[in-house]
């Protein structure tokens, strides 16, 4: 990790969320939640479109009131203060860059409203271009730069009066996929580079994988779970993170006592019942669960292997990703196919399973996710 330059390093402060909550007449937008963001980590809300993410991101900027709760940063209430006297910084996703004025008075707008003197406009303007790496640009217009150029632009103007927080609302959503790509790691880079506390909200899980050091998945106004992205994606609590973080493969079954550190999910298919096994997981009891595996843990292969879990299906579609094989299998039995991405290791010599193909799906018992709620 780049370590905070001492000219340009923002002031990495804690943010905390306390029993804040927020309706819209009928409507509950944000349930009453609680949510502390250490300094300097960067933190995304992640959900679909209503499920109460830039409500808070808007609770945060106070451009929204709470009904209930307060936002402290650095220990202060501030949810009283307009958005204006919060000390944060915000950049939108449609960057809202001023079109009449170069990309140097774009930047210095928020130290000329704090009637900074002009050396150290100068210098501070000087710094933000380097840190975007976008020097010599101070004279160009808006519209002489391309998309990830002025988002580069949109995020300096937000950084250069030393914000406590950094909010970040879908900041890349209108790039293409491949810009938006690049812009992820310049993005990282620059948050580690200053160190500011950083809220991003987002509906692109890849995204939030990507850039936060801690993720929070939300849905109809609830926070379901916070926790770095391997945890979130490697052991979602429950069927709605399982589902959203990636595909997942759900098996709805009888949990019960296992042997050498398991347990055993007993799964009806029509007249068959199959046991899978499954990591012990503390604090799930007996009886009716549900088991989600990822596609990528999944092996195929022809021969039957020796595995904790082994189900046979056929193979009923096929596609080539460039990095992995996509295979969706069928399973007597089963209403819901079953999905397999398998690494593209070679350019030639490669066994690619065909529709209609028998083959054996295989996994670990530890590559099991025993989800712990609805």
């Amino acid at each position: 990790m780049n370590q905070p330059s001492s000219t340009i390093a923002a002031s990495s402060l804690e943010l905390r969320l306390e029993g804040i909550s927020k309706r819209f007449g009928n409507v509950v937008a944000l349930e009453r939640s609680d949510l502390t963001v250490e300094p300097g980590v960067l933190l995304s809300l992640l959900g679909p479109s209503g499920c109460g993410k830039t409500t808070t991101l808007r609770i945060i900027a106070g451009f929204e009131a709470p009904d209930t709760g307060r936002v402290l940063i650095d220990g202060n209430d501030v949810s009283l203060l307009p958005p204006n006297k919060r000390g944060l910084g915000m950049v939108f996703q449609n960057y809202s860059l001023f079109p009449h004025m170069t990309v140097g008075e774009n930047i210095a707008f928020g130290l000329k409203m704090a009637k900074a003197d002009a050396a150290h406009i100068r210098t501070r303007v000087g710094e933000m271009l380097e840190l975007v790496e976008l020097p010599g640009f101070e004279d160009r217009f808006p519209h002489q730069l391309s998309g990830g150029q002025q988002q580069r632009i949109a995020l300096a103007r937000s950084l250069v009066t030393r914000p406590s927080v950094l909010l970040l609302d879908e900041p890349l959503g209108a790039l293409d996929k491949n810009l938006r790509e690049n812009m992820q790691f310049e993005l990282r880079r620059i948050q580690h580079t200053l160190g500011t506390t950083t809220i991003l909200v987002t509906h692109d899980q890849e995204e939030a994988l990507t850039l936060s050091d801690r993720v929070v998945v939300m849905n109809h106004g609830k926070i379901l779970q916070v926790g770095t992205p391997n945890e979130v994606y490697e052991y979602p609590r429950t069927r709605f993170v399982s589902e959203f973080l990636g595909t997942s493969n759900l098996f709805e079954g009888t949990l019960g006592p296992g042997a050498n550190g398991t347990r055993e999910l007993a799964v009806r298919h029509g007249e068959m019942t199959t046991v899978l096994r499954v990591s012990d997981s503390a604090g799930v009891a007996d009886g009716p669960a549900m088991v989600a595996v990822r596609p990528e843990k999944v092996s195929l292969s022809e021969e039957r292997p020796e595995r904790s879990n082994v189900l046979e299906g056929e193979v009923y579609g096929h596609v080539f990703r460039g990095s992995y094989h996509a295979y969706e299998i069928t399973m007597a039995g089963r209403r819901d196919p079953l999905f397999v991405y398998n690494q593209a290791r070679s350019r030639s010599g490669e066994q690619v399973f065909q529709p209609g193909q028998r083959v054996h799906l295989s996994w670990d018992a530890t590559d099991s996710i025993l989800l712990t709620s609805d």
